[in-house]
Parts: structure tokens; sequence; C-alpha cells
């Protein structure tokens, strides 16, 4: 591992004054809502300039527009999202000028389709892609919605598919954590919530590709809705076990991802272990299968910068798992995806609107 890079995590009080420095880039007095929607949550901040003056979470995502067929709850749920987070103010004054949008609500399952923008991108090229809607059904406010990013070419074949990925919503992360000077370019960020992505930025600190895989979505179906459930804990531990987690990716490695999994149903009928252990045999083989394929691809070199965002207990096993493979990284913290996030999503509004008022004055 290169001496001049040492992982730790910064402190809270470090993070909020590079959060400051970043927002002080854009009107201090500007105020504004910042989105970001997922698969299963959706979050919402209220901000002036780079305060966070309140925050708000609700358990609904696109994947509820998958299963109503319809988006109306995700549109419920921003209108209801924005009262709250508007009425809890606690007295302070700050008349949003827009919502700002980013992650899964500009995907089909969303609001509205926007096109990926191409790899490479930054923030400027995710401020050019993004775009401005009138939602009156939802707030009478402005919607900036930004889009994600695409890796490989629009077409998608059987020979092109190993080079094509998209994201929508880590590629704001990312270049917000870069802003920030929590990753440096070249680094490699591991995403890993319903979906687990490995993010590459280039030397310029753009988003230059990524790989993706179900298993987030994949560990709890078979946590959940398999055979599996009687024989692992249903509640998503604070921590792994990290030699049973071990066993897990040994076990993938010798016989296959299927054959792992049904291992766990063996060792729960013998009732070897706990639930909680078994589950953490679980993730293990779900964390070799992934690993290994982003280290026979070149992507995870023992000389790669990672940094892993995500579920705190799932970050640190794989870190623990990177360790054995003489890989070092970084678990990022919740503030500091926070911090990341807002970071990114800021500097494409400004950059947005500044692109906006250029274009005004041209006409």
């Amino acid at each position: 591992m290169p001496s001049t890079w040492k992982p730790r995590a910064r402190t809270s009080v470090e993070s909020e004054k590079l959060l400051m420095d970043v927002f002080g880039k854009i009107d201090e007095d500007l105020c504004a809502i910042y989105v970001d929607m997922g698969t299963t949550n959706t979050r919402i901040w209220l901000m002036r300039g780079n305060t966070i003056l309140n925050r708000v979470s609700k358990p609904v995502g696109i994947s509820d527009t998958s299963r109503d067929g319809s988006n109306l709850r995700l549109r419920t749920t921003l209108k209801d999202s924005i009262a709250e987070v508007l009425n809890q103010t606690n007295g302070t004054s700050c008349r949003p000028f827009c919502v700002a949008a980013a992650g899964m609500i500009s995907s089909p399952e969303g609001i509205v389709e926007l096109l990926h923008v191409s790899a490479p991108a930054g923030t400027r090229e995710l401020a050019a892609g993004a775009r401005w809607f009138e939602f009156s059904e939802i707030t009478d406010l402005p919607i900036l919605l930004v889009p994600g990013v695409r890796s490989g070419t629009v077409a998608v074949t059987p020979s092109t598919v190993a080079d094509s990925d998209v994201m929508r919503g880590e590629e704001t992360l990312c270049l917000g954590l870069k802003l920030l000077g929590l990753i440096s370019p070249g680094s490699l960020v591991l995403s890993l919530g319903s979906h687990w992505k490995a993010i590459r930025l280039n030397a310029e600190g753009q988003i230059q590709s990524s790989i993706t895989s179900l298993s987030g979505e994949l560990i709890s179906a078979a946590q959940t809705k398999t055979v599996l459930a009687g024989s692992v804990t249903s509640d998503w531990p604070e921590e792994f076990d990290h030699e049973w987690l071990a066993a897990g990716m040994m076990e993938q490695r010798r016989a296959g991802l299927s054959r792992a999994l049904f291992s766990v149903r063996l060792m729960g009928l013998a009732n070897e272990g706990t639930a909680a252990d078994r589950f953490s045999f679980l993730v293990g083989a779900f964390v070799a299968d992934y690993l290994d394929a982003l280290m026979a691809q070149g992507i995870i070199t023992t000389d790669t910068k990672v940094a892993i965002s995500g579920n705190q207990a799932t970050a640190s096993a794989f870190q623990a798992m990177l360790s054995r493979l003489s890989v070092q990284a970084v678990v990022l913290t919740a503030a500091e995806i926070e911090n990341g996030f807002l970071a990114g999503l800021g500097t494409v509004l400004s950059q947005a609107i500044s692109m906006r008022s250029s274009e005004a004055r041209a006409i």
C-alpha cells in the first residue's frame, strides 16, 4: 500500500468544517430542500447555505412503485415530508428557493425519468444533465432533478454488458466525498446498499465507471423469503462475526454461492452456531462472491484506495475481509456519508443555477 495514503476517519468537527467550506462557494443565504430517494428509503433536508436546519427520513422508495404499480406513494411521501421539514424549523426563518433531488427519483420508477449522463462525469456534467420541473401536487417550489451516470454504451448486448453499468445517487455522494477531501482522485468507493456498487474515480476526480450487483437485495431475499429464514436471524446485526464471515467466504470459494447458502440450512438443522453466526456465514458467501470478481477483473488490487459506504456492520465486515486480502480500506461514518451527499448535491445545484442564469442572460 502506498505510504502516502493513510486511511482514517475524520472527526465530526472536521467533516462539518469541510462541508461549510464547500457550501461557502454557494450563496450562504441560499435556502433549499435537498432530497435523496433510494430503493427503500427517502431522506429530506432543509438547509440554509451550509447549515442543516432539519431532516426527515421515510421508509419509502422506488421499490414501493414496483409493488404498487404507481408512483402515488412516492409523490405523497414527498409532499408530506416537504411539509414536515418546513414545519419543524423551530421558528427559524428559511424560505426555500427550490428542491434539489438526486437518486432513484429520476428513474423510471421515480417521479420523472431522466437519461443518465455518460461517464466520465463530474458535477458540471451532472448539472448540465439536470432538469427543472414543476410538480404542483407535491410543492409550489421548482424541483431540480439530477440524473445518474452510465458506464458503457446505451445499447446493452451480451457482448457489451460486461462494460455497462448505471447508478443514481451514488455519483452525487462520490463527487461530494471528493469535494470534501474524504476520498482522493483515483479512489474506489464501495457503496453497500440494496445494490452493491464498486465506483471508480479517475485522476480528475470524475466518475469513471462502476460495477453493480444485486447482493444486498439477494441477502435480504435469502434471509426472509427462502428456506434459510428459519436458520438465520431476522434482524440486521450491529456487528458480524468475522470468523463466521471468513468461513462463509471459504465455502463459497470451495463450492460456489448456491451450495454455500444451502450450507446455512445444514448448520441450522444441526444447531451449529447461533442464528446470528449463520447469518454472518451467509453474508460472507456474498462478500466472497463480489470481492473475488472485483479482484479477478483488476478493479481492486493491493494498491487500490478503497472507501466503504453503507450499513456500518456490512462496511466493517468488508473492511475486515479486505484486510485479509492485504487491501486497506476506510469505513465512512454516517455523518461523512450525509455530508458527502449534501456537498455533491449542493454543488450540482449551484452550477445548475449558474447555468440557468447564463441561459436567461443570453436570451
